[in-house]
C-alpha cells in the first residue's frame, strides 16, 4: 500500500486519464468498484492502451455502462474481468467467456477486501467533487469502497459534478486517501428505470404487501417484482415503515416521498431509509441528491444479519429464479451458467430470521418461457450445476401468484405439498406424481 497524504497536509496529484492509464502494467489487478462508481474516463483510455498490456485483471461489480476496455479487446486476450454480481452487460461478457464470477456474500465485501483479497494494485473509482473539508462523497454507490481505497497501493479518484451528493455515514474518501485525481465527464450516471409490473407481478405483490404490517422495516431486492411489491404497499394503507435495504429502488423512494415509509418506529437509524447503493431513473437519483432523509451506509453496516436484525420485524422480500420441492432457491444461476450473484439475499433471509417478528419471503412467477414453451420454476429437482442461493434450512416463505407459503418447521413431504400447491396447475399433478416416485412424498405420508 502506498504511503498517503496526511490530512490537512497536501492534496492528491491531478492527473490527465492517458497518463493514468500508463501506469497500468502488465500483470496487474485493477478494481473499478460498485455500479455508478466506475470510471468511464479512465477505462476510455484504458481502452487505448488495451493492445499493449498483457494479464491484466479488474475486479468490479454490477457494470452499468459498456466498458471501452471490452470493446478494445473482445476476446479477452489483454485484459480480464472479475465481477462480484452481473448485471446485463456483464452477464453478456460472461456468456463471452472474458469475465469470470467471484462469489461473496455482499455484506460481508469490507471485511472481505481488508482480510482476503490479496492484490488492488490500482483501484479507480467515480466519486462527487471534493468539499470545503477535503472529502469526495461516493455518491450513490457507499458499498466497499471505503475499505478498497484501504486496501489498493494506488488510489486514484474520477471526479464527477454529475453524480448525486448522497447523505451517510462513512459514504466519503478524504482526498489524503488518494494518490491521484483526474476529471471525470460529467455525465449522471446510468439509469435502470423500473419494469412496468404484469399482472402476475401484481398479483404476486398483492399476497406479499399483505403480509407487511404497520411499522415493519423494509428490505426489498432487485428486478421489477420487488418495484411491484412497492406499488402494491402504497395502495394497502400501511403506514410507519422502515427501510434498511442493500438496494434503494425507485418504489421504495416513492414510498418515503409519499410519507408511507418514515422509519418513525425503527430501532435503528429512526426516520431514516438507510441503504448501501442505488440504481434506478433519474428521478430516483434526483429524489436522493442532497436528501437527509436517506443515509447511504457502507454495505456491512446495511446488511450483516446481526446488525440488521436490531430492527424489529425485518421483512425481507426478494426474487428467486427457480425452487425444488424441498425448498433450495436458486437465485443466480441456471445449471452452469451464471447470469446474477448471491448479493444480499442470503444475508437478508438471515437478517429477517433473526430479527423479532420478522419475516423474508422469496417470490417467483410460477412458469417461464423458454424458445416458446411454458417451463415450471418449482420443480423437483434443480438442474445440475445449478447453484443454490438460499438453501432449504434458511428459507421461510415463498410466493407465486398462487398462493403463499411457509416452509419452516416443515418436514420434507409438508414442503414438498406446499411448494406444489403453489406452482402452475398444469403442472402440479406432474410435480406430485415424481415426488413420490423419488420418495420425497413417503407412499404412506397423510
Amino acid at each position: 500500500m502506498s504511503a498517503r497524504l496526511s490530512p490537512g497536509t497536501a492534496r492528491p496529484q491531478p492527473i490527465a486519464a492517458e497518463a493514468a492509464a500508463a501506469l497500468v502494467r502488465d500483470g496487474m489487478w485493477l478494481d473499478y468498484g460498485f455500479g455508478a462508481g466506475q470510471p468511464d474516463v479512465f477505462d476510455a483510455a484504458l481502452g487505448a492502451r488495451a493492445q499493449e498490456l498483457r494479464g491484466v485483471k479488474i475486479r468490479s461489480c454490477i457494470t452499468l455502462r459498456p466498458r471501452a476496455h471490452h470493446a478494445a479487446d473482445p476476446a479477452g486476450e489483454h485484459i480480464l474481468s472479475a465481477n462480484w454480481h452481473f448485471g446485463g452487460y456483464d452477464r453478456r461478457q460472461h456468456d463471452a467467456g472474458v469475465c469470470n464470477y467471484l462469489p461473496f456474500n455482499f455484506g460481508e465485501a469490507p471485511d472481505l477486501y481488508r482480510r482476503f483479497v490479496e492484490r488492488v494494485d490500482i483501484a479507480v473509482i467515480q466519486v462527487c467533487p471534493r468539499d470545503t473539508d477535503g472529502f469526495h462523497n461516493f455518491s450513490t454507490a457507499a458499498t466497499y469502497h471505503g475499505a478498497l481505497v484501504e486496501r489498493a497501493r494506488t488510489v486514484i479518484l474520477e471526479v464527477n459534478p454529475g453524480l448525486p451528493w448522497c447523505h451517510g455515514e462513512g459514504n466519503a474518501v478524504h482526498e489524503s486517501e488518494a494518490d491521484f485525481v483526474l476529471e471525470g465527464d460529467g455525465r449522471p450516471p446510468a439509469e435502470l428505470p423500473a419494469a412496468e409490473p404484469s399482472e402476475t407481478d401484481m398479483a404476486i405483490a398483492r399476497l406479499v404487501a399483505a403480509e407487511v404490517g404497520d411499522g415493519d422495516c423494509l428490505q426489498i431486492g432487485i428486478g421489477g417484482l420487488p418495484n411491484a411489491v412497492c406499488r402494491a404497499l402504497a395502495k394497502s394503507g400501511v403506514r410507519d415503515l422502515g427501510i434498511n435495504t442493500e438496494m434503494m429502488v425507485d418504489g421504495l423512494a416513492d414510498l418515503v416521498a409519499a410519507g408511507v415509509a418514515n422509519g418513525a418506529r425503527k430501532e435503528v437509524d429512526p426516520g431514516l431509509a438507510v441503504y448501501a447503493f442505488a440504481i434506478g431513473s433519474r428521478g430516483l437519483y434526483a429524489a436522493l441528491d442532497r436528501n437527509p432523509a436517506f443515509s447511504a451506509r457502507p454495505v456491512d453496516y446495511t446488511n450483516l444479519p446481526h446488525l440488521v436484525a436490531r430492527n424489529r420485524r425485518v421483512v425481507a422480500v426478494n426474487s428467486t429464479g427457480q425452487m425444488d420441492l424441498q425448498g433450495q432457491a436458486a437465485s443466480e444461476s441456471s445449471g452452469h451458467r451464471h447470469f446474477s450473484g448471491t448479493g444480499g439475499q442470503l444475508g437478508f433471509v438471515r437478517a429477517a430470521y433473526q430479527s423479532e417478528g420478522g419475516r423474508a419471503i422469496l417470490c417467483m412467477p410460477s412458469t417461464y418461457d423458454k424458445r416458446g414453451e411454458r417451463k415450471s420454476r418449482v420443480v423437483v429437482e434443480l438442474p445440475p450445476g445449478t447453484v443454490v442461493t438460499v438453501p432449504r434450512t434458511d428459507v421461510m416463505h415463498v410466493a407465486t401468484e398462487y398462493g403463499l407459503v411457509c416452509l419452516k418447521g416443515k418436514s420434507v413431504a409438508e414442503r414438498s405439498k406446499a411448494m406444489i400447491s403453489i406452482a402452475h396447475p398444469d403442472f402440479r399433478e406432474g410435480l406430485e406424481r415424481e415426488a413420490y416416485a423419488k420418495g420425497l412424498i413417503p407412499r404412506r405420508w397423510f
